[in-house]
């Protein structure tokens, strides 16, 4: 049994009690995914599964084999940034940067949900294709707590990079 973090097969660890949050941080070394709260109210360990976010500390390891599993470590592209990495950056997304990789993994599931037209409670119109406007998006990142107060800055940078891509 294996996954594919990154890019990369990995095995899953024998102890199928191992939560995936778990077998990141202290299997696999990856600390970028955070645990914040272990009960998946925070959403510090978000973690795109085929694109797709979930929490990995509700997770546990054996429930994706074969699947695989992008970390905040896996966004970029050697020394380049994924473009959200970097206007998070531009737009002040972040203060002590706890939250920062939940957040920018969770934005880019959300942009993948808003592109299959995918709504929210806030969604107008239900058969038209989803607009991210600063409310759709503040609605789809609500799992996702900063405890800084930097929720304006991680929206600003949500708009400025993943709302043209949704268009698209």
């Amino acid at each position: 049994m294996s996954l594919i973090v990154n890019g990369i097969e990995v095995a899953i660890p024998d102890d199928p009690r191992v939560s995936l949050l778990d077998h990141l941080r202290e299997g696999l070394h990856l600390t970028g995914t955070k645990k914040g709260c272990n009960q998946g109210a925070c959403g510090a360990c978000t973690v795109l599964v085929e694109g797709e976010r979930i929490l990995s500390c509700l997770a546990l390891a054996v429930q994706y084999d074969g699947r695989s599993i992008t970390t905040i470590e896996g966004l970029a592209d050697g020394d380049a940034l994924h473009p959200l990495q970097s206007a998070f950056i531009e737009h002040d997304g972040f203060q002590c940067g706890y939250c920062t990789p939940g957040q920018i993994c969770s934005a880019i599931g959300m942009a993948a949900e808003a592109r299959r037209g995918v709504p929210s409670v806030v969604s107008h119109d239900l058969s038209a294709g989803v607009t991210l406007t600063r409310e759709e998006i503040q609605e789809r990142m609500s799992g996702n707590l900063c405890r800084c107060g930097a929720h304006n800055g991680i929206i600003d940078a949500i708009r400025a990079t993943l709302t043209a891509e949704v268009a698209a």
